[in-house]
């Protein structure tokens, strides 16, 4: 396995007059928004937070991703909030891509770094804020707690995947993936894992399932299928999947490529 790193370098302008970045694509099955359209000018600012930006890369749109949203958050130094969701009805899942952050639960300090991965259960109040010099970034992703009767609420918990095992997929050690919740959990109803390849490596056919997805490149390079069309893709680059798009993909670079990976599990289908 190669070094592992996690790219964060987002924002800025291109400089007048460059060409166009032409990869961005929208359709009735995905959404591909490469990482140079992630600039200055499409951040969004919210309530209740200070010297903080972010990206918003999914959203519920209806006949299409239902479940979820996707943030990658900008902090700059002494940012953050004290009521960083005033939804309690939301889960939320944090991993930490680059600087060191103190996240508060419940008179409980927790340091945040690189590599750092959060579950936060509907209800609980937290705050965040970015004691350091630098920026500090994250993803968040937020969904609505779908409630079983039979299931109690999962508990808060901060992991760094330096600490979590990469579990080789049936037939293929070079095709792995980081899981944060155990699969047989099934309080849990949606996931983020980190699925990786080695060079050369690949998923060998074309999933369709229902689960919807978001995926974020976090290194590396690689070729991926959506729906009949191959769109390359490399670290910093961002895909939201419809349920049942077909997909599949190569890794392509010379170092390992890898994605975190959101899919909304363990629930029947609302009809």
């Amino acid at each position: 396995m190669s070094k592992i790193t996690y790219f964060s370098d987002l924002g800025g302008m291109p400089q007048p007059k460059s060409s166009l970045d032409k990869r961005a694509i929208f359709t009735e099955s995905y959404i591909f928004i490469p990482k140079g359209c992630m600039r200055d000018i499409v951040t969004s600012y919210f309530p209740d937070w200070e010297l903080t930006r972010g990206w918003i890369l999914a959203r519920p749109l209806s006949g299409h991703t239902e479940t979820f949203s996707y943030y990658v958050m900008d902090v700059s130094k002494g940012g953050g909030s004290k009521n960083p969701d005033r939804d309690e009805r939301i889960e939320s899942i944090i991993f930490v891509v680059e600087g060191n952050l103190l996240l508060k639960v419940n008179g409980a300090d927790y340091q945040l770094k690189e590599g750092s991965y959060v579950f936060i259960p509907p209800g609980k109040k937290w705050e965040i804020v970015n004691l350091e010099q630098s920026n500090a970034k994250f993803h968040w992703v937020r969904k609505v707690f779908e409630k079983e009767v039979s299931l109690s609420v999962p508990e808060f918990f901060v992991i760094n995947e330096k600490s979590v095992l990469d579990l080789e997929m049936p037939n293929d050690k070079d095709w792995k993936t980081k899981r944060f919740v155990d699969p047989s959990d099934l309080r849990h109803d949606m996931h983020l894992n980190i699925v990786s390849f080695e060079p050369g490596s690949s998923i060998p056919f074309p999933e369709t399932h229902v689960m919807e997805h978001a995926i974020y490149i976090i290194q590396g390079k690689g070729r991926y299928y959506l729906n009949g069309n191959w769109v390359d893709v490399e670290a910093g680059d961002f895909m939201s999947l419809r349920a049942f798009c077909p997909q599949a993909c190569i890794a392509t670079g010379d170092e390992a490529f890898r994605y975190l990976l959101y899919k909304n599990v363990n629930r029947h289908i609302r009809l």
